[in-house]
């Protein structure tokens, strides 16, 4: 576990939550060296298998935006990179970095940073009360329909926003951003070579989502600064009929376990 006290004040911090993506494809995919951004920065080449805190984006951002990160998917306890503080803790160990909050954009905010979200699923659209209700907890947040779930450039576009936001940045304010990427969920099927709307999403289109991220994403860690804390990993998975289940919301195997990685940019 990284020294968190050690890293904040020193590191911008960027999370990066891929929306809906599935362990098992991004564990395949990683192993058969299909996405080489992403494994040329994770620890060993690995993804960790880790358990989801909720089944869906909206449960599982709260919770991870409060400091609770997808858990490790064995036995515990884990110690947590981020805690706000509360008497009783078992997960709070001398590397946690504990904020006076109560969510962590909050303490990040008050150590002297800046907050960004860039949203992307319909949770961080900001066009009703719940859509804007996680992006009110940063300083600065953005959301658009090429943003979205419907637009097959999606993440080139969230990284087009995010350059602009670095840029104005100044030098000497850390910044913390969140990223939801939209890419991996539904509708994907347009990822995939020769598919058609017709043939609806299936677990080769989620990869083909997967493959697609990894072919943008390197743009948008080489214009983060250096140091830069990273976290990537997944809100919840997804089903595409495993067990007759469909989507997510669902106590299923394949949506509560998700891919983690964390390293640092230097």
């Amino acid at each position: 576990m990284h020294d968190m006290n050690a890293v904040i004040g020193g590191h911008d911090v960027l999370l990066v939550t891929l929306d809906t993506l599935r362990y098992d494809v991004a564990a395949e995919l990683a192993a058969a060296g299909e996405t080489p951004t992403l494994t040329g920065l994770l620890p060993e080449g690995r993804w960790e298998r880790r358990h989801t805190p909720g089944s869906f984006t909206y449960a599982a951002h709260a919770a991870m935006l409060a400091g609770f990160l997808p858990t490790p998917a064995s036995p515990g306890p884990h110690p947590r990179l981020f805690a706000g503080a509360f008497p009783g803790s078992e997960t709070t160990a001398p590397g946690t970095w504990t904020f006076e909050a109560a969510d962590l954009p909050t303490g990040l905010a008050a150590a002297g940073y800046h907050t960004v979200c860039v949203g992307g699923v319909g949770f961080f659209n900001k066009l009703t009360p719940l859509g804007s209700a996680l992006p009110s907890l940063f300083a600065e947040s953005h959301w658009e329909r090429g943003f979205g779930v419907t637009d097959p450039e999606s993440l080139p576009n969230q990284i087009d926003r995010i350059a602009e936001v670095i840029a104005r940045l100044p030098a000497e304010r850390r910044l913390f951003l969140l990223l939801n990427v939209a890419s991996l969920h539904q509708p994907n099927w347009f990822y995939l070579e020769g598919a058609t709307r017709s043939d609806g999403d299936t677990r080769a289109t989620h990869a083909a989502a997967l493959r697609h991220v990894d072919a943008h994403i390197g743009r948008l860690f080489g214009l983060m600064r250096r140091p830069c804390f990273v976290i990537v990993c997944s809100d919840h998975g997804t089903a595409y009929g495993e067990d007759g289940h469909t989507g997510h919301r669902i106590g299923h195997e394949v949506v509560w376990t998700v891919p983690y990685g964390e390293f640092v940019l230097s």
